[in-house]
């Protein structure tokens, strides 16, 4: 059993999850509060890595981290390492594919919250920042549940953009997706099968986590 590579699944899900949270809290917020033309092509742009195949945009992805471009160049110049190939290029990689399972729950939270609760709260003194934190986000909060607990499974279980961005690197890049992919090309089903039966309990378990989370609070809401 690789567990070194459980591991770095682990701390990039986790980090890429909690990242996500204010991330996809401040699209989502501005989004829910725009009425401007452009805004289907700000959420289509948001949402193509629902749609592109990981490998392609792994590719454009890898591009954007050479050496020769602005931001692979700039982290060069910062810690004399390579952006591509390392865990914050993976990093980073895994907040632009997952961004969409943030920003969608949260966006849809807050999309159903009635404008009259928002005015009674600003009748009542309160600012809109103010309005925010004791009024829209307890009440979006099922949203921001969903968000990170599908980042985190998605960035968990993802296999084509880690493939492109951190290669193959134990103990830095080297997920479970790609731990599993070497052992059955090395016929070790075995070792294959029990990863991949992990993988599956994780994903069964926080899937269940946000139904149950959802349910309880649609029901104390009633």
């Amino acid at each position: 059993m690789d567990w070194q590579a459980f591991e770095v699944s682990i701390k990039l899900a986790l980090l890429t999850s909690l990242s996500l949270l204010p991330i996809g809290l401040a699209i989502a917020y501005f989004l829910a509060k725009s009425t401007f033309a452009g805004r289907g092509v700000i959420e289509a742009f948001i949402t193509l890595p629902l749609v592109l195949p990981p490998t392609v945009l792994g590719y454009f992805l890898l591009v954007g981290m050479d050496n020769n471009s602005i931001l692979g160049s700039a982290f060069m110049s910062l810690t004399g390492e390579t952006l591509a190939f390392s865990f914050v290029g993976l990093w980073f990689a895994s907040i632009i594919y997952s961004l969409p399972f943030a920003v969608q729950p949260i966006l849809r939270s807050l999309e159903q919250i009635a404008p009259e609760l928002r005015e009674a709260a600003w009748c009542s003194g309160l600012s809109k920042w103010k309005t925010f934190l004791k009024v829209e986000l307890p009440l979006a909060w099922p949203g921001v549940i969903t968000a990170m607990v599908l980042s985190f499974s998605h960035t968990l279980g993802e296999f084509g953009v880690v493939l492109m961005i951190g290669g193959n690197i134990a103990g830095e890049t080297r997920t479970v997706s790609i731990a599993i992919y070497d052992s059955v090309l090395s016929f070790d089903h075995q070792q294959a099968q029990t990863m991949s039966l992990i993988l599956l309990l994780i994903a069964f378990i926080t899937i269940s986590i946000v139904y149950t989370f959802n349910r309880r609070n649609s029901v104390s809401v009633l």
